[in-house]
């Protein structure tokens, strides 16, 4: 079956939050019925409610606060409504001690999400911020050898010049997992994308066919909101 697209000028929106200590089985519950509250959402195409990574991108050890949110909608103006106004975002945002919201823009994307696949609406910017999302489901047989490599990639991103921040979400731990990147330009994704260790993963996920589904989208981000590692933006 052909997967769906997301086309005609859709504007996708990722969302984090780290949720105050105190209301975390709040944040739990969000996570598992968070989407329920979704469907009928006008102008919401496909959506993602996600768990986070307790560090900046894959990993094994998952977050007791941090949470997540990928959505792709019609046009900005439904986009707006449900960041400024729905229930989840809402909610979010009065239990969460950082929430952060950007809008983006598609202008390079290979592979699909659960058959959703992106494609580019934007041309490549000459310059200024980009933004990447990575996310991959891998296969059960294969988890060991995956996460052996895995954090030989955690430490070279955490130390990769250009790199605004990082944050490693997914749907599931240990195997459906993703992390979304901001950047100071295409330039400084390119040079950590074709060398070092995130390379020879690169390399190894092709020889060794992990991922029984795939996505690697980037972004042109804007209009972006709220506070995220302690710096505020918008």
């Amino acid at each position: 079956m052909a997967a769906a697209q997301a086309s005609g000028g859709a504007v996708a929106v990722m969302v984090l939050c780290d949720i105050h200590p105190g209301e975390r089985i709040w944040g739990y519950s969000r996570f598992l019925f968070g989407r329920f509250t979704l469907p009928g959402v006008p102008g919401l195409r496909f959506f993602k409610v996600l768990g986070a990574g307790y560090e900046s991108g894959f990993g094994l050890r998952p977050s007791a606060s941090r949470q997540g949110f990928f959505g792709v909608f019609d046009d900005d103006a439904c986009a707006d409504r449900f960041i400024n106004d729905s229930s989840l975002m809402k909610g979010y945002r009065d239990h969460s001690r950082e929430f952060f919201a950007v809008k983006l823009r598609v202008f390079s994307s290979r592979g699909s999400w659960s058959g959703m696949t992106l494609p580019a609406t934007d041309a490549e910017p000459e310059r200024g911020p980009i933004a990447a999302l990575t996310r991959a489901s891998i296969r059960p047989a294969l988890a060991r050898a995956f996460w052996k490599q895995a954090p030989l990639t955690q430490r070279s991103l955490e130390g990769a010049e250009g790199c605004l921040f990082a944050a490693g979400v997914g749907e599931a731990p240990l195997l459906r997992q993703a992390t979304f990147t901001m950047w100071e330009s295409v330039a400084h994704m390119d040079a950590y994308a074709r060398s070092g260790a995130h390379l020879e993963a690169i390399k190894a996920a092709k020889l060794n066919n992990y991922f029984s589904e795939s996505m690697f989208v980037r972004f042109v981000p804007y209009d972006a909101q709220g506070v995220w590692l302690e710096r505020a933006y918008g």
